[in-house]
C-alpha cells in the first residue's frame, strides 16, 4: 500500500466539514481510525504493508510524530502490527471477522438481532420453489444414468433459454447458451477467457461490488466510467472517450435496473454503447441479471444483444437469483457460438458444470406457469418493500436524497454529507446492516453514498430507517467514533 494511495483513501472519506458541537479528535487519533475503518471496510487488505512513518506524513502533510502515535494506537488496538527492520502491516484483532469487499450473507447467528441491509436478495417465492424441485425430481430418473457432468448445461435447459430470446426479438440458436453456476460464475469465466492478468476492463461507476471485487481478483485494471445523473442510466460521451482513449478489453454494464442505482438504460443508450463498443474492438458484457423485476408498469427497451445481430460484440449474462431465488445458482450466457465452445473448453479447468438438479427445476420454471407466476409474487413483494422503504427513509432521514427507481432491488442514496463507511460501521453497532457507497466504486469513491435494498417492508423498514437515522446522529456528533471532517492534515 504506497503513501499516495493510502492517502487518497483517507481523502475520499472527508465528506462535509465538521458542524457546530462536533467532536474533533486529535490528528493521530483521526488518521488511526480512518485507516482502522478502511481495514474494516476491506479497501485496505489484512496484512498489507504500510508506508513507513516519514513517507506517510509527507503525503499527508503533517508530522511524523502524527502518524507515529497513529500507528502506535493502531498496534495497541490489533490492527497493526511492526517487526523492526521488517516495517508495519495490517491485521484484525484476534476474533474479528476478516472484512470482505464484496457483500457477504448475513452470519445465521445474527439474524435475530440485525436488521440486513446488506444483500439485496429476497426469500424464495413459495410455494413455487417447492413445486419446482418436486418437478426436478420426477425428471432426474434418466439424468441419474448418465455420468452427470453437463459442461454446456443440460440441452433441455439450453433450448428453452434460447426460445425465451428469440421471443424477446434476438433469434438464438441452444449452440449460443452456457448455463453456469449463477450470474458470478458466467462472469468470471467470461474474464478469465477475455482479459487476462493486467488487461483493463471498464466498469460503471458506480457499479456492482462483488462483480468489481471478483474483477480486481482476476487481476483487472479497472477503468470506471461515471454514471449520468439521477436515473438517467449511460453517458454515452464518457463512454465513447473510454473506449477510444484506454481501449479496454472488456466493459461490464447493467443495462436493466442498474445495481446500485436502479437506472434503465433506453434504446437509444444500447444501441450507442454496442456501437462504441464495436469501433473499439471491446467486448461488451451485458449483465440482465435484473431485467425481469420491473416494478411499475412500463414497456421494457429490447436486449442489447438486439443492437449487435452479428455477435461479434455482446455477451449476455443471466441468472435466476434475483428474479426468483438467489439460492438458486443457475445463470447463463448468451454469445456466439465460438464464444460458447471456447467458454465451454474452459471449464475443464474451473467447476466441470452446473447440478444438474437446479437446472431441472429452473427447466421445470420456465416450462410451466412457474416461472411467470413466481415472477409476479416477487415483483409485488419488491414494489411494497420499496414504497414501504422510500416512506420510512424520507419520514426518519429526511435529508437524504435518492430517486426511486421503477424496478430493481435497490435504492442508491445520497447520504447528506455522512460517511457511508462510517454510517455502515455504526449501524453494525445499532442493529442495521447497510454497505456503504466505497464498495460500489474505484479507488475510494462514493464515500458520500450508502446501498438500500428492497429486502425488508412494513414495520421493519420503519425500523430499519429508526436505526439508520440513529446511527446517522452518532456519526454527525461523533459519538460514533471520528468524523468526517476530522483529518484536517489531509491536502
Amino acid at each position: 500500500m504506497g503513501s499516495a494511495q493510502l492517502a487518497r483513501l483517507l481523502t475520499s472519506q472527508q465528506t462535509r466539514p465538521a458542524g457546530a458541537g462536533t467532536r474533533r479528535p486529535p490528528a493521530y487519533r483521526a488518521l488511526a481510525d480512518g485507516i482502522r475503518l478502511l481495514v474494516l471496510e476491506g479497501r485496505v487488505p489484512v496484512a498489507a504493508r504500510l508506508p513507513a512513518e516519514r513517507e506517510l506524513a509527507v503525503a499527508l502533510s503533517v508530522s511524523r510524530t502524527t502518524v507515529a502515535a497513529a500507528y502506535e494506537a493502531l498496534r495497541g488496538e490489533g490492527f497493526l502490527e511492526s517487526r523492526r527492520g521488517a516495517g508495519s502491516w495490517t491485521a484484525v484483532p484476534a476474533g474479528n471477522p476478516l472484512p470482505a469487499r464484496g457483500l457477504e450473507p448475513l452470519p445465521p447467528e445474527a439474524v435475530g438481532s440485525m436488521i440486513d441491509l446488506g444483500c439485496a436478495a429476497l426469500p424464495a417465492p413459495e410455494p413455487w420453489l417447492t413445486r419446482a424441485v418436486q418437478g426436478a425430481l420426477e425428471e432426474l430418473p434418466p439424468y441419474a444414468h448418465t455420468h452427470g457432468d453437463y459442461p454446456a448445461g443440460l440441452p433441455a435447459l439450453r433450448a428453452v433459454l434460447a426460445e425465451r430470446y428469440t421471443a424477446r426479438g434476438v433469434p438464438t440458436m441452444p449452440e449460443q447458451i452456457m448455463v453456469t453456476t449463477g450470474a458470478m460464475g458466467a462472469i468470471d469465466a467470461i474474464c478469465h477467457l477475455f482479459a487476462g492478468r493486467g488487461e483493463r476492463i471498464a466498469v460503471e461507476s458506480p457499479s456492482y461490488a462483488n462483480i468489481l471485487q471478483l474483477m480486481r481478483e482476476a487481476g483487472a485494471r479497472l477503468v470506471p466510467v461515471a454514471m449520468a445523473e439521477g436515473l438517467r442510466g449511460w453517458d454515452l460521451d464518457r463512454w465513447r472517450q473510454v473506449l477510444r482513449d484506454a481501449a479496454p478489453r472488456l466493459a461490464y454494464v447493467v443495462a436493466d435496473f442498474h445495481n446500485p442505482t436502479g437506472a434503465l438504460a433506453d434504446e437509444d443508450q444500447r444501441r450507442g454503447l454496442v456501437d462504441a463498443a464495436r469501433s473499439a474492438g471491446t467486448v461488451l458484457v451485458v449483465d440482465e441479471t435484473m431485467s425481469e423485476l420491473r416494478l411499475d408498469d412500463l414497456a421494457m427497451p429490447r436486449p442489447a444483444c438486439a443492437f449487435d445481430p452479428a455477435g461479434a460484440t455482446v455477451i449476455t449474462v443471466g441468472s435466476a437469483s434475483k428474479a426468483f431465488w438467489a439460492g438458486m445458482r443457475i445463470g447463463w450466457v448468451r454469445a456466439a457460438p465460438d464464444v460458447i465452445r471456447s467458454l465451454v473448453a474452459a471449464r475443464a479447468y474451473a467447476d466441470l458444470g452446473t447440478p444438474v438438479l437446479e437446472q431441472l427445476a429452473v427447466n421445470w420454471l420456465l416450462t410451466t406457469a412457474g416461472w411467470q407466476e413466481a415472477v409476479d409474487l416477487r415483483r409485488a413483494q419488491a414494489r411494497d418493500n420499496r414504497d414501504a422503504l422510500v416512506a420510512a427513509v424520507r419520514r426518519e432521514l429526511p435529508d437524504w436524497e435518492f430517486d426511486v427507481p421503477r424496478g430493481g432491488l435497490t435504492l442508491w442514496v445520497r447520504t447528506g454529507g455522512l460517511s457511508g463507511s462510517r454510517l455502515a460501521e455504526v449501524g453494525e453497532r445499532v442493529g442495521v446492516r447497510v454497505p456503504s457507497g466505497p464498495r460500489f466504486g474505484v479507488d475510494g469513491a462514493f464515500e458520500g453514498y450508502v446501498r438500500l435494498p428492497f429486502t425488508v417492508g412494513g414495520a421493519v423498514a420503519d425500523e430499519a430507517a429508526v436505526r439508520l437515522a440513529a446511527a446517522a446522529r452518532l456519526v454527525e456528533t461523533g459519538a460514533g467514533g471520528a468524523v468526517q471532517g476530522a483529518y484536517p492534515f489531509v491536502a
